[in-house]
């Protein structure tokens, strides 16, 4: 088995056909073909062996996709990393995976450089016009080694909000089948379709159900190195994507574009979101306004990432994240491991071909999260009735105000029900008396007017006293993470304004 024989069988059968898409380039799967064994090659002559880990700092360019299976016909180990990382970080990533070359886009070279010194790695500057010279030098190889299911094909970094990050190993069986599932089950995509490139390619989402799934159907992804909602909209349109995949923050800033009754994304079907919870307000706006179909998921870097979704033929819950995925179990569990009834909830837990390996060295980390064969993934969910899962907040995220259980999900979903948020942030802060007091911060739509107080009131309306954010901002922004998701772990509200 190797995850990149998808390349080598699309490209022998579908050879002519576009692979990639960036601006106005068009790369046919040949030449992926060719170009990722030039590289293999490359990587053979430097000295990577089966096993090695090798660095790959690229944004979504033609390069990445060339590199990342470039890395994996060699039989080594990819080792995504975001290009945006200062020297001190690419130090820690190198070091704590054992890398000893990395690719590094030519805008990250330095810092990558200055990394890679400490831990004395190669670094392979990837520029378009040198690189694609160096890659044409470069001898084929047209093997590809064979590894085990179980051998790792990838160690993703988690963003490591509780402590120092962690490398979960994904291995070539929980690739390739999460990969098989998003085309046959979920996505039912075709050769003629084209995907979004939007999502961070270093990351588990962008890759599985962006990079691997078009290659394995032979489909067309349509690069996008950086998202904006402008940038997105002339891509959907340029290139009549028909499949998009993304995150809650993308879809909301596609919703309230200005602008975007000027693009035709009339090609535009099936959209997946997945990263974090998709508010039902939003889903049926963007709905209304692509006409198009939205389906939630739900995953984690260590679950390759899909773990359950709403399928496209069956009956759909908004504000679910739906049912498990073909040969994956989930189950909610109490603070003893014990099922919980429906309705109720409790600890999301998931075992199945698509659950990691473990983290990367780290045994007590493996074992703390996977217990009885069960991975336990720290996120609240509770199971109707149909087995259709609800996400409601992540324990660590759980608001203890007074005694009371405070779960962020169902304030924010309040929140944006009213016709002003376009983005809102639900989170705990210290009080002296209660332990927690209930905060948001919220992002208004373009021209939207509301005040703090008209925002708190509305939240007050509709839930328990206890429930709603006595502390509410208006602000421009929200910090974000590669993938657009929101991390309310570096948030930090005003001093004075709009606080109650």
């Amino acid at each position: 088995m190797n995850l990149a024989w998808n390349l080598l069988e699309t490209a022998r059968a579908r050879g002519d056909r576009a692979a990639l898409r960036q601006a106005d380039d068009v790369m046919p799967y040949a030449r992926l073909d060719e170009d990722s064994a030039r590289v293999t090659g490359l990587l053979k002559r430097r000295g990577v062996r089966p096993g090695d880990r090798v660095g790959l700092m690229l944004p979504n360019t033609v390069e990445f996709a060339v590199c990342y299976y470039g890395i994996l016909r060699a039989g080594g180990v990819v080792v995504p990393m975001n290009p945006l990382l200062k020297a001190r970080e690419v130090t820690y990533y190198l070091r704590d995976c054992e890398a000893r070359l990395m690719f590094a886009w030519h805008a990250s070279a330095a810092q990558a450089e200055l990394g890679a010194k400490e831990v004395e790695a190669e670094v392979i500057v990837v520029e378009p016009a040198s690189f694609g010279a160096m890659v044409a030098d470069a001898q084929a190889s047209a093997d590809v080694v064979d590894r085990a299911a179980d051998d790792t094909a990838v160690i993703l970094f988690t963003s490591g909000t509780t402590g120092q990050p962690k490398g979960a190993e994904l291995t070539h069986g929980n690739l390739t089948s999460n990969t098989r599932v998003v085309l046959d089950e979920l996505l039912e995509i075709a050769g003629d379709d084209v995907i979004f490139g939007g999502l961070p390619l270093f990351h588990a989402f962008g890759q599985t159900c962006a990079l691997n799934a078009a290659v394995a159907a032979g489909a067309s992804l349509a690069l996008l190195p950086r998202f904006s909602a402008e940038g997105a909209l002339r891509l959907l349109e340029q290139h009549a994507v028909t499949v998009m995949v993304g995150v809650p923050t993308m879809y909301s800033a596609l919703l309230h574009a200005t602008d975007r009754s000027g693009y035709d994304t009339s090609r535009l079907q099936v959209c997946i979101s997945g990263g974090a919870a998709l508010p039902a307000e939003v889903l049926r706006a963007f709905e209304a306004a692509y006409d198009c179909m939205v389906l939630e998921g739900y995953g984690l870097s260590e679950t390759s990432p899909v773990a359950s979704f709403n399928h496209p033929h069956r009956p759909r819950k908004v504000g679910s994240i739906g049912t498990p995925i073909r040969g994956v179990e989930m189950k909610v569990v109490d603070d003893d491991g014990d099922d919980v009834p429906p309705g109720d909830s409790g600890e999301i837990v998931i075992r199945g071909p698509n659950v990691m390996k473990g983290y990367w060295r780290r045994p007590d980390a493996t074992a703390a999260v996977m217990k009885g064969g069960w991975f336990h993934t720290g996120d609240v969910a509770r199971v109707d009735e149909d087995g259709y899962f609800f996400i409601v907040g992540r324990k660590k995220d759980m608001i203890i105000r007074g005694g009371y259980n405070v779960y962020p999900r169902e304030i924010e979903e309040v929140l944006h029900e009213h016709p002003a948020v376009a983005e809102a942030a639900v989170f705990g802060m210290p009080h002296p008396d209660l332990g927690e007091e209930v905060g948001a911060v919220v992002v208004l739509k373009p021209g939207a007017d509301a005040t703090a107080d008209d925002l708190r009131e509305h939240v007050k309306g509709q839930v328990a006293a206890y429930k709603y954010p006595r502390k509410l901002w208006v602000v421009d922004e929200l910090p974000k993470g590669p993938t657009g998701k929101i991390h309310k772990h570096e948030i930090v509200p005003p001093s004075g304004s709009g606080q109650a």
